[in-house]
């Protein structure tokens, strides 16, 4: 069995929430090899951060970031409790929404928040457009699907990737902050201006 050290547990546990125990386990079970460990304890504790997904989060904070004077954004990000809204880490993950948000520039919060007649546009000009290309029906409707996804995959908020670890999605980096924090945790909406654009 390989070597386990009380670092790499200690160190596996705060990055996922999980318990001593589990994150020991994890590490036995990757022998030895942290960051193998870290991937299986991640999958652990967005299944269990998934769970906690369903509670109701009507706490939380509103934060903004201004960049340059030229691009300003105002968003709501709301927990379970008022003591994990006022929790630093808390505040730091509303920031980092923020800048996302300055960065990336997303229309919609979720896949959720995309009019029917928006993804029928989009989807329709991606099928005209692979005809016209003359492929054939039977992989048409899979490089459709891939198009409508990908145009939309830069748009919604929880679908782009983490500006900070290209390895995540947004989504991903919430969800590791519910295993950590211990609750539910949801964006409920933003506004991004930018100087001299109207939208």
């Amino acid at each position: 069995m390989a070597a386990v050290s009380i670092e790499d547990i200690k160190k596996l546990k705060e990055l996922t929430g999980v318990g001593l125990t589990d994150a020991k386990n994890a590490l036995v079970e990757a022998e030895g090899n942290f960051d193998k460990a870290l991937e299986a304890m991640r999958k652990k504790g967005l299944t269990r951060a998934e769970k906690k997904g369903d509670r109701e989060a009507r706490e939380g904070i509103i934060d903004s970031y201004v960049h340059s004077g030229r691009i300003g954004v105002i968003v709501e990000v709301n927990c379970e409790t008022d003591f994990v809204a006022r929790l630093d880490a808390f505040k730091s993950l509303a920031h980092e929404i923020a800048l996302q948000i300055a960065a990336m520039n997303p229309i919609y919060v979720s896949e959720a928040d995309i009019p029917v007649e928006e993804i029928e546009r989009v989807r329709k000009e991606a099928k005209d457009r692979v005809i016209a290309e003359g492929k054939p029906a039977e992989i048409a409707e899979k490089i459709v699907d891939g198009q409508v996804k990908k145009h939309f995959a830069e748009k919604v908020l929880m679908q782009q990737t983490y500006i900070k670890d290209d390895k995540q999605t947004v989504a991903d980096f919430i969800k590791a902050n519910i295993a950590q924090l211990g609750e539910n945790i949801v964006v409920r909406q933003f506004k991004r201006i930018e100087l001299g654009v109207n939208e």
